[in-house]
């Protein structure tokens, strides 16, 4: 308890604007709390500490918090940067899956009409209209295109 409030005293010293050095004293008063002043009280019991602070400019403060915030400023758009990177990356491989998948099943719907002896599309009432040799050839050629463009 003593050292947290020694550091807290210590803390508030050090960001003072005044420019001077000083000493520590340290007093218990009659409830028994600890006391700790930069100058003497002249209570009975004072101690005066091995412990000396001088105070510190609010220029030296504004410049360090100054540079602490540009810091984390830059740590912050660096960790930025690296997730909008990433996230390009993840967007880019699950575009190239996609494209590949869309190849693999262009390739297989091409397969599937070079096997066929007959091909059918449903009309709109589900029944099986098949189509003729010109047909056939113009599926045949649509799914070629098709690969041409998911597969380059």
């Amino acid at each position: 308890m003593k050292r947290k409030i020694l550091v807290l005293i210590l803390s508030a010293a050090a960001l003072t604007t005044s420019a001077f050095a000083g000493e520590i004293y340290k007093y218990v008063d009659d409830d028994g709390n600890v006391h700790y002043l930069d100058r003497p009280s002249g209570e009975s019991g004072e101690q005066r500490m091995g412990i000396t602070y001088s105070g510190t400019s609010s220029a030296a403060v504004g410049a360090q918090t100054k540079r602490r915030q540009d810091y984390m400023e830059a740590l912050e758009e660096a960790r930025s940067e690296k997730t909008s990177r990433r996230e390009a990356e993840a967007q880019a491989r699950a575009e190239t899956e996609a494209r590949a998948a869309k190849c693999q099943e262009n390739r297989a719907r091409l397969e599937s009409y070079l096997q066929a002896h007959r091909l059918y599309r449903e009309n709109d009432a589900g029944e099986r209209q098949y189509l003729d040799d010109k047909q056939i050839l113009e599926a045949r050629r649509k799914a070629e295109e098709a690969i041409q463009e998911t597969c380059s």
